[in-house]
């Protein structure tokens, strides 16, 4: 399990976003747009009476390329479940209000889904080569699971999307029909995709189109018929093409995919042939059996299945096509709206359709029109109006709208600056579709606006910038709170003024951005690339107080950043590389150098210790995109080089020692998007896509030999894909970070695959190859770099240190330029690194044996020792200074991490005890932001400000998990590392456990499944925190399955109280599952669980698709199953109130099997909780199951220790830990639920298994903890208790006796300590147990000879003679205490016996004359003598205890009459007893003839014999 927490640094200017694609959620109101540079920004509406207002929340980053399309589905609703059958594709957000997801897809081949209630991306995966691009997708109406997704092969560059044309430039088609229909025909791919696993299930179309190239889809159904559906294809020409879906065909999983044939396809032309021209059709819209053929200046409505024309709107002389003042507008979109009492009926065999069409213009004005055909009559009016969008002539726009509800949200992309055509901003205006009255009566014709979005132009007024008001950017901002809404009234003018602020000036816009992390500990730098062509690095400088080797976290730290400014390139920053040299260039001194590429084609080296040029290079002829570093264990001299590709569709190949061109690899046919280098095999894959086929693209892979520069293989098609692919596996294998990125790059983090570091566990480092001194570890750079110099000027002592597993502690990515983010994986955080042995002394090995790693290389010459070298004769002195090293950079990274994750601003007063006390600095000069990872490298970033992270907060239950669990187990490792920051860190985790929840009522409590997943992890901090965030957050937290009546009372009390109003549905949809309402709940209590309740609970129980939690922590489907086992068997041990009566029953045989399963994670988690509630509440569940569960963990006991226990590895295939909860706590506390089936199943281990099995081993352990823990209990079994210890003693069977005795011994003595009636002589040679419990009249004890281990005598321990007549209430065969103490005499052959009921001690002589020693006849032996003893002060009032001496003088004649005793059971009178019992007795003898009688350490009497 990983728990990482994200934090996102944002640059001084808002991130560029034009949109192309739109989806809306209905519940919650929910905005999502695409970008064309891959990005998704996610939007949140709030409405109030006056105004409405929506803003950006966070930026979903899950593609590198621009997005195709976007749409809503359902991830966890399964084939059957919904019975409703939509004809349309109008309003389907009604289906996914509860459980609705994002589907995403770019011109990469790439699929997100992205969860609307925990934020980020839980499956992200791209498709395969030979489905093409995607450029639609459509969530079929009966199955929300299941997406279509029609794929094309066009050139990228003229993708347009199915529902935003480009209006400002046109970017439309220019060919002709003639032309057109020269070409070959199109290519396309249409696939259902399971949402849940973004799976193909099914091919539905695979070939070429009968009409054009493919630009409008949508999933339909059939006139008259609702069961038949189909896929309507259409091209610019508005020629549709009907391809078949199958509704249950994707049921059958991915093996049963089928190719459907042209044959069943069904092709409708245009009634009026040659009417439309190139490009005319702007856009296609569906509504049931209507098709809306959408151009410039009309729309034709058709009947689906049908070339019949039944009616068209003209748009001409109205707000759509007029001339202006920016010149003539047409029509570019429209879409079909929802109704409520829209529809179709049919009417003595007529149709009638009434519906209302939205359509806009590409000036922003839009017309509803409603449209009504009923006898083959069609009537259409405009129904209301929005005004068009006033910006400035040279403004670029784009539109489109999206229906929320009852309102319209407009979403503008606007571009103001013609210099740079990618600046592009988005806003979004709110209207109105409620119509309202004037005065006399008359309805309004324009919508009303209702608000708009909250613009980027004052994002940065809510962000955490320095007190200065300087940013990254280096613009200055104003003092005064920047407006974050503009009024809607605002003027062309106002707006036009602004544009300064808006996109940028030409300095602060960023245009490529990188962080230097060259330690692989924590980043150093952030590095930003400008479209001005200056460089900015910004170096962080939180914690120089560690500088010194002490960590002298006392000191006073300066808060401010240093920046480097890097000045010379004409042209945008494109790329951007940090190296540290391994090597040394010839004629230089530099250690640390800084690449730059930009649009002028030219390469620059910076020194990036003096900030001075190096050189400048000229090998390409076009722009320069990337600089790739050479990876980790690259030989020299190729160590000290770098990869440069650019546009001119050629790679170079420089050195650094050199300064010159070493290889250059041209022949490409296009730009290589996608190169990678394996420095260990020496070659370099360049993978080229091929767009500009309209048949059948063809990508091409290029392999180079670096060593020769020859080109050792092209591959071409899905071969190249395949072979890229393994090459990236194979790099991240042997990469430490395990990242393709190798060092540190500008490349985005989304571009190249992503291979998670569970796959890398088994490519181990040698000493050689992960060597990393401490010198190296911690760059010049960096606020750790003269760490390894003590204050006289020893140099401390190098050891290698490497990372205990190949996890960074702080990895960054820049997904999107200007926006960088720091991953902290929080296993890695607590325990950063550990000791390996030294490398050999020799001078020369050594020096080869530092080869270069993940940005770490060789010392540096300030970094070197005066003999230029180190000894590895370490003394105690060197080893207590490595040690103090390692703990400072423990303290570093922790602060570190602490100071950008933590929320400031919230609760002054800890932050002020957090600066003082544990010296975080805060990072007052970055733009910081919250965020959260998903699956595959794909993140979720909160924009800047409170308001956005908290809103994250507030949906996510995952993201507040990791975040406080993170936060508290950092805090609680803070503790050990620091004592002197105890108050501080306390106080941190009590505000992420309780107090931070306690000012904000509404947020999310933390998913409790998230958290119990952490409960066995390796680290005691971060199963310290798990623990205590789940019992702080149990009772807000309570899945609403589990929901007892007191559970839902007492949470709607805490919602009145705290003004939260929040259903008992919406509850139940944040879990995935329906709640039982209250009229149920009653009628369960008084009659019990019902069939249906109990089904419930076992399908939460058993459910695993709706955890999107999974993968936030790269979990898996077995993890969400055990995880609800584990939750729920929690709140059944500790809050029982809280949950339903019935769950116990249901839970407990799936954890009980969870136990037996061995499971590293959850096994041991089972084992104590089903120990721990075994006596309250398991017990009874299972009790008749108990002795079979002990003998299935002794033969797991018995499988772990056998010859097939152990992996070939050498690893156990059971952990320790597993066995080590099973023996240690699980086993004693079954053993104490049923002792006496405990006691058969041990007995019947002695024959069953071997006699060196570790079974008896066990078992004696076990049977000490039960003496233990339930001495009482074992009493009236003490017979079968001392066979079992003698029978593992057996002289007869000498390997058990080895394997045993000292085991046995142990319990023996254990007994004989707990229980005072056995007793063993000074000598050890004689052993006496007697019956504690027992009838009078059969009482005995026992006499063992310890070398034989044979029995030797039978003492008679019945009452003497007239016991039973002189004690009333205790007839003859009823069950009493008999023997209540023993003691040998010191010569071991008398025995003396105090019997607690009648108050007597009796003698035995254990002498035996020798005709006895020969008998083998064990014939009960009288006691010599008998003591009375007469009732003190020393006993207790027990009404089960009696004197003679009190009978005969009728003291007690009250307490133990005849009706008290006979009203009493056996099984009554036996608990009674067993709870009366007195264990404290203790006989001691005094002399030869005295015995002392004690209780609870208290002399009772001395009696002489």
């Amino acid at each position: 399990m990983k728990c990482r927490s994200v934090a996102c640094i944002w640059s001084g200017t808002p991130p560029v976003h034009r949109v192309t694609a739109t989806a809306a959620l209905n519940h919650p109101p929910t905005l999502y747009t695409g970008g064309s540079d891959g990005s998704i920004l996610w939007w949140n509406l709030s409405n109030s009476d006056s105004h409405s207002e929506i803003k950006p929340i966070a930026m979903l980053c899950g593609h590198a390329a621009a997005i195709a399309d976007l749409d809503i589905c359902c991830p966890a609703v399964v084939s059957g479940e919904q019975n409703t059958d939509y004809s349309s594709n109008v309003a389907l957000n009604s289906s996914f209000d509860h459980d609705g997801a994002l589907i995403s897809a770019c011109t990469d081949s790439m699929l997100c889904v992205w969860s609307r209630s925990s934020g980020h991306c839980r499956r992200r995966r791209k498709l395969p080569p030979w489905v093409g691009c995607p450029s639609i997708i459509r969530t079929l109406p009966w199955n929300p699971r299941y997406a279509c997704v029609g794929c094309c092969f066009i050139d990228a560059a003229h993708l347009s999307d199915h529902h935003l044309i480009e209006s400002a430039e046109g970017d439309e088609i220019s060919m002709d029909k003639e032309s057109q229909n020269r070409k070959p025909p199109p290519k396309c791919t249409v696939v259902i995709v399971d949402t849940y696993t973004l799976t193909i299930v099914q091919t539905v179309f695979n070939g070429n189109l009968s009409i054009g190239p493919l630009k409008f889809m949508d999933v339909v159904s059939s006139i008259g018929d609702g069961e038949k559906h189909f896929s309507l294809l259409a091209d610019s020409f508005g020629k549709l093409q009907l391809v078949p879906l199958s509704k249950d065909s994707h049921q059958g999983g991915e093996g049963e995919t089928r190719l459907q044939r042209n044959s069943s396809q069904q092709e409708i032309e245009t009634g009026e042939d040659g009417l439309l021209e190139v490009g005319q059709v702007v856009s296609i819209a569906t509504c049931r059996n209507i098709v809306a053929t959408v151009l410039k200046d009309r729309s034709i409505f058709r009947q689906l299945g049908s070339a019949i024309t039944i009616g068209v709107i003209f748009f001409m002389n109205n707000v759509l096509c007029i001339e202006g003042y920016y010149g003539q507008s047409h029509v570019i979109g429209a879409m079909f709206l929802e109704s409520n009492n829209s529809g179709n009926a049919q009417i003595t065999g007529e149709t009638h359709v009434s519906e209302k069409i939205l359509v806009w213009s590409n000036r922003g004005s839009a017309v509803v029109y409603t449209i009504s055909y009923f006898n083959n009559t069609f009537i259409s009016e405009p129904l209301c109006e929005i005004p068009a969008a006033s910006y400035p002539l040279d403004a670029r726009l784009s539109f489109s709208f999206v229906q929320l509800r009852q309102i319209l949200l407009r979403v503008e992309s606007v571009c103001f600056n013609d210099e740079y055509p990618f600046q592009w901003r988005p806003r979004v205006t709110i209207w109105s579709l409620h119509q309202k009255h004037d005065d006399n009566s008359k309805l309004f014709h324009e919508c009303r606006m209702l608000g708009e979005g909250i613009s980027f132009l004052g994002w940065i007024s809510g962000a955490s910038l320095d007190r200065k008001n300087e940013s990254l950017g280096g613009c200055k901002t104003k003092s005064a709170s920047i407006q974050s809404s503009v009024s809607f009234s605002e003027t062309v003018n106002s707006i036009h003024t602004d544009d300064s602020c808006y996109s940028g000036s030409k300095g602060q816009i960023v245009s490529s951005s990188m962080v230097i992390s060259e330690n692989l500990y924590a980043p150093s730098a952030i590095v930003y690339g400008f479209f001005s062509g200056e460089i900015q690095v910004v170096w962080f400088n939180l914690f120089r107080g560690l500088d010194s080797p002490a960590g002298s976290s006392h000191l006073e730290v300066d808060s401010h950043i240093s920046r480097q400014i890097f000045a010379g390139h004409t042209g945008a920053i494109l790329c951007l590389a940090a190296h540290r040299m391994v090597g040394a260039a010839k004629g230089w001194s530099f250690s640390q150098v800084l690449i730059s590429g930009s649009m002028d084609c030219t390469i620059r080296i910076w020194d990036l210790d003096s900030g001075n040029l190096i050189t400048v290079m000229h090998q390409h002829v076009g722009p320069v995109r990337q600089i790739i570093l050479p990876p980790a264990r690259t030989e020299r001299p190729w160590s000290d080089c770098f990869l440069s590709v650019g546009e001119d569709s050629c790679v170079a190949l420089t050195s650094l020692e050199t300064l010159r061109v070493e290889r250059m690899f041209p022949g490409h046919p296009n730009y290589p998007a996608k190169v990678v280098w394996d420095g260990t095999r020496g070659y370099i894959a360049c993978l080229c896509r091929d767009h500009s086929r309209i048949s059948d693209a063809t990508d091409i892979l290029y392999i180079w030999d670096v060593k020769t520069g020859a080109r050792e293989r092209v591959l071409r098609g899905t071969a190249s894909h395949s072979m890229f692919d393994h090459f990236c596996k194979e790099i991240s294998m042997t990469s430490i970070s395990g990242s393709l990125l190798s060092g540190n790059t500008s490349v985005s983090s989304l571009l190249l695959p992503i291979h998670e570091d569970g796959s890398l566990s088994r490519y181990n480092l040698n000493t050689s190859e992960s060597g990393a001194t401490l010198s190296k570890m911690t760059g010049s750079s960096t606020s750790l770099a003269n760490i390894s110099k003590m204050n006289s000027g020893k140099a401390l002592p190098i050891t290698p240190l490497v990372f205990q597993t190949r996890k960074q502690p702080i990895k960054c990515f820049c997904p999107y330029p200007g926006i960088a983010t720091l991953s902290f994986d929080l296993a890695t955080l607590i325990n950063p690194c550990q000791k390996q042995e030294p490398i050999a002394k020799d001078g020369d090995k050594r020096e080869n044996s530092y080869t270069k790693e993940q940005g770490s290389e060789t010392f540096s010459p300030h970094h070197m020792t005066s003999n230029d070298g180190f000894n590895t004769d370490r003394s105690s002195t060197d080893a207590i200074e490595e040690h103090d090293w390692i703990r400072s950079l423990e303290e570093y990274l922790v602060r570190f991490s602490l100071s950008f994750l933590h929320l400031w601003d919230v609760d002054c007063g800890l932050d002020e005890l957090l600066i003082t006390d544990m010296k975080l600095k805060r990072p007052n000069d970055f733009i910081v932001s919250s965020g959260l990872q998903g699956d595959k490298g794909s993140l979720t970033l909160t924009f800047p400000g409170f308001t956005a992270s908290l809103e994250l907060w507030k949906s996510s239950s995952e993201f507040c998990a990791m975040r406080s669990l993170t936060m508290v187990s950092l805090a609680q490792h803070m503790i050990s590392l620091s004592h002197s920051s105890s108050a501080a860190s306390s106080a941190l985790a009590a505000f992420y456990t309780r107090n931070f929840a306690d000012k904000f009522p509404d947020i999310k409590p933390p998913l409790l499944q998230l958290l119990v997943s952490f409960w066995q992890d390796k680290s005691e901090h971060v199963r310290m925190a798990a623990r205590s965030l789940f019992h702080c957050a149990a009772s807000r937290a309570i899945p609403a399955p589990l929901h007892s009546q007191q559970a839902i009372q007492h949470a709607k009390l805490m919602r009145s109280l705290t003004g939260i109003e929040e259903s008992e549905h919406e509850i139940s949809r944040n879990e995935g599952t329906p709640i039982v309402g209250l009229s149920s709940e009653r009628l369960l209590e008084t009659q019990g669980p019902s069939q249906v309740e109990e089904a419930k609970l076992l399908a939460w129980l058993e459910s695993y698709e709706m955890q999107d939690w999974i993968s936030c922590v790269g979990g898996t489907s077995q993890d969400a199953m055990t995880s609800h086992i584990i939750v729920a068997a929690a709140f059944v041990t500790w809050y029982p109130s809280l949950v339903k009566p019935s769950l116990a029953t249901l839970v407990v045989q799936p954890l009980v099997k969870l136990v037996m399963a061995m499971n590293e994670k959850y096994s041991s988690t089972a084992a104590e909780l089903l120990a721990e509630g075994m006596e309250s509440t398991w017990k009874a569940c299972i009790g008749s199951e108990i002795p079979h569960l002990i003998g299935d963990i002794f033969f797991q006991i018995e499988c772990v220790s056998g010859p097939s226990a152990n992996s070939a590895d050498g690893n156990p295939a059971v952990p320790a830990s597993i066995c080590e909860t099973l023996v240690g706590t699980l086993l004693p506390s079954l053993a104490m639920a049923d002792i006496l089936g405990f006691l058969t199943v041990i007995e019947s281990q002695i024959w069953s298994t071997a006699s060196d099995s570790p079974v008896h081993l066990v078992s004696l352990t076990t049977l000490i903890r039960v003496v233990h823990g339930s001495p009482r209990n074992l009493v009236q079994y003490l017979d079968k208790v001392v066979n079992f210890i003698l029978q593992t003693m057996d002289p007869g069977n000498s390997v058990m006796r080895k394997t045993c005795l000292q085991r046995s011994m142990t319990a023996l003595r254990e007994v004989i300590r707990v229980f005072p009636m056995v007793a063993m002589n000074e000598s050890s040679t004689k052993l006496a147990f007697g019956d504690a419990i027992g009838e009078i009249n059969s009482a005995s004890i026992r006499v063992y000879d310890m070398q034989s281990l044979t029995k030797i005598k039978v003492l008679d321990a019945s009452g003497p003679p007239g016991l039973p007549s002189l004690l009333s209430g205790a007839p003859e065969m009823s069950v009493t205490i008999v023997i209540s103490a023993l003691s040998f005499s010191p010569d071991g052959e008398g025995l003396v016996a105090f019997s607690e009921h009648g108050l007597m001690i009796r003698w035995w002589s254990l002498g035996s004359v020798w005709w006895e020693k020969l008998s083998r006849n064990l014939v009960p032996v009288q006691c010599t003598k008998v003591i009375f003893v007469p009732p003190g002060e020393g006993f207790s009032p027990n009404t089960s205890r009696s004197s003679i001496m009190g009978s005969v003088l009728g003291n007690d004649r009250e307490a133990n009459s005849p009706e008290t005793a006979r009203s009493l059971s056996y099984a009554d009178r036996l608990k009674l007893l067993i709870h009366n019992l007195d264990l404290s007795y203790r006989l001691e003898w005094v002399g030869k003839r005295n015995v002392l009688l004690r209780r609870h350490g208290l002399e009772i009497g001395n009696f002489p014999l």
